[in-house]
């Protein structure tokens, strides 16, 4: 499958102008809109299932390419991936649409994404799902500042931070990296941390290659995806890890704020960014954070890509989200 040849009953792909770059989306269904962001290292293909699953529910479900992956347009300047740019694609790409507002869901990078919609935009931003990395409001503490005063200097969000090197190792073998990074980031594989301390020079030290595919994954899948980072390449979206500085510069206004709106989360249990030191915090503080949260779900034995690896079980607790609002 090549990467301009998704599946025979994939949604429909258009190309719209959004916020200023050339934005791919992949449309299916017809009612109130929902907004599927997808993380790293991924594509609106992350959401096939819920793509699927939304339409047949009555709801206009769109998954764009969000910005520097895909078919999306890749800005060659670090400093146009902060959130801000982020949140202000996903507000314009609400309009492009010719809707007014919208339900944003979030996974992996995609979640702060819609949170941070949720956060910022309450008026276009309704309702608001993360899928694995958990909200915390924006704090005093800027994260790799803090790894770094710590002593930490081999954490892999430090590793992607200067351009070019992690390029280099994920595109020497581009379908091996995919692969070995979405079998190592989920919950098949053996013990060991894909999103964490480096075990070696490059994040591929982390992973492993799997004798064979699990369930959930196909062989399709990861030739599709390893096509789209063929021809997109990988900078665009690690761009993304080179703007945590400057969006906590950004985010100060909003330091302290909660999300009122409806909110759900969901995680896999085996998920590596449940492991990270923040995140248990995070997610005891919801009472807080989220005041308006309908569920926090953790599912036992899937790992990051938990829409993909439990999309039954994600797709239920989306539409139960979805219907009650």
């Amino acid at each position: 499958m090549s990467a301009s040849q998704p599946p025979a009953d994939a949604p429909k792909l258009d190309t719209l102008q959004v916020n200023g770059i050339r934005m791919r989306v992949a449309q299916q269904g017809t009612g109130p809109l929902v907004l599927l962001c997808h993380g790293w290292p991924e594509s609106w293909y992350s959401w096939r299932h819920q793509l699927a699953a939304l339409a047949a529910s009555g709801y206009r479900a769109v998954a764009p390419d969000m910005r520097g992956y895909g078919g999306t347009e890749a800005p060659p300047e670090v400093e146009r991936y902060t959130q801000l740019h982020l949140v202000g694609d996903m507000v314009e790409l609400v309009q492009a649409l010719g809707e007014r507002q919208a339900v944003i869901v979030g996974h992996d990078w995609g979640a702060p994404v819609a949170w941070h919609a949720a956060l910022l935009r309450p008026d276009v931003f309704r309702a608001v799902v993360g899928m694995s990395v958990p909200f915390a409001p924006p704090g005093r503490v800027e994260f790799l500042s803090a790894l770094s005063q710590q002593g930490v200097s081999n954490f892999y969000m430090q590793y992607f931070q200067a351009p070019g090197v992690a390029e280099a190792e994920l595109e020497r073998d581009v379908e091996a990296s995919v692969r070995r990074i979405l079998y190592s980031g989920s919950g098949d594989a053996p013990g060991g941390v894909l999103f964490g301390m480096l075990r070696g020079p490059g994040l591929l030290d982390n992973t492993v290659d799997p004798p064979t595919l699990p369930g959930w994954l196909m062989p399709a899948d990861v030739a599709y995806l390893a096509g789209e980072f063929r021809r997109a390449g990988f900078r665009g979206g690690l761009n993304w890890y080179r703007t945590i500085a400057s969006s906590w510069e950004l985010l100060a206004p909003w330091r302290g704020c909660v999300i009122r709106q409806p909110s759900l989360y969901i995680a896999g249990a085996r998920d590596d960014v449940l492991k990270f030191p923040t995140s248990a915090a995070q997610i005891n503080r919801f009472d807080r954070t989220l005041p308006g949260l309908c569920g926090s779900h953790l599912l036992e034995g899937a790992g990051h890509w938990v829409q993909q690896e439990r999309p039954v079980e994600v797709n239920a607790m989306l539409l139960d989200f979805l219907r009650a609002l």
